[in-house]
């Protein structure tokens, strides 16, 4: 997946751009400003969602931790939302891109939708795809959503999560931080576990553990084609090239560990949140 990505037509400036390093946040940020007009004319129904009567805004806002984190809502223009929905993406991805057409979706229908890149992922500050702190991004996740709910424009209204593959365990993490602060969550495809498959032999892996220790942010890790493994369509995976800030290398060792131990940690405490969750949607 960290192949550079070649587009048919794209000028010598733009491909420029597309090779550039993308590990510091300038360079994602470039590309995506360029190829923004370019991702919305793909053949794709989350494209095709149109953007009459909503209002969306882009802000960068400097978190707790000093990091500049990016962030994009999107409201019905005609009344206010009848909920909030705070989106968390999935792993290596960004709130710019697929994300944009479930937003509209749901903000056509009356929802305010709220999304943020978590650092070192889409437009946000911080190494690409580096997660030193699993636990730490989601804290982040909440300092940045408690402010949107914090709002005297959507306090009263009912707040719901979204997750999405890495986002879902974000989400259920969030939930479980905060039992009291949210109405529900959409949980789709959440990693709550890394498949078997994708788990190197054991071997591997206890020498990975080893060198992480000195080189944490070296990106080798191996792992499968993951818009192989996502995408069965092969039409839908040659458009998820089109998401040029997604990062596409093998994962950092950090950013493997920090997961893998989450993920073994919170086992018994992630099922009860989902517990929770639908005990929380069947009230409801």
């Amino acid at each position: 997946m960290g192949n550079r990505v070649k587009f048919p037509g794209v000028s010598k400036e733009l491909q420029k751009i597309l090779d550039a390093d993308m590990d510091k946040v300038g360079p994602r940020r470039q590309a995506r400003e360029a190829f923004k007009d370019i991702q919305l004319s793909i053949d794709h129904v989350l494209f095709k969602m149109p953007c009459d009567g909503l209002k969306m805004k882009e802000s960068y806002e400097v978190n707790s931790r000093g990091l500049e984190i990016f962030s994009k809502s999107w409201l019905p223009e005609s009344s206010p939302p009848k909920a909030v929905v705070c989106f968390c993406h999935g792993y290596g991805d960004t709130c710019t891109f697929f994300v944009e057409g479930i937003a509209r979706k749901l903000a056509s229908s009356g929802y305010g939708v709220f999304a943020m890149d978590y650092p070192g992922f889409g437009l946000s500050e911080g190494l690409h795809g580096y997660v030193p702190s699993f636990d730490k991004l989601v804290d982040d996740v909440i300092e940045h959503f408690s402010k949107v709910k914090e709002n005297p424009e959507f306090h009263t209204l009912p707040s719901f999560l979204f997750g999405e593959s890495m986002g879902g365990a974000v989400a259920l993490k969030v939930h479980l931080k905060q039992p009291n602060a949210w109405n529900g969550a959409i949980l789709v495809a959440p990693m709550c576990k890394i498949a078997d498959d994708m788990v190197p032999p054991w071997l591997v892996t206890q020498i990975l553990i080893g060198v992480a220790k000195l080189l944490p942010k070296q990106k080798l890790v191996p792992q499968k084609d993951l818009a192989e493994l996502a995408f069965r369509d092969l039409k839908k995976r040659e458009q998820a090239a089109y998401n040029v800030i997604a990062y596409k290398h093998n994962p950092r060792l950090r950013t493997a560990l920090e997961m893998a131990e989450d993920h073994r940690r919170d086992r018994a405490t992630i099922g009860k949140g989902i517990s929770a969750i639908i005990d929380l949607a069947w009230k409801g």
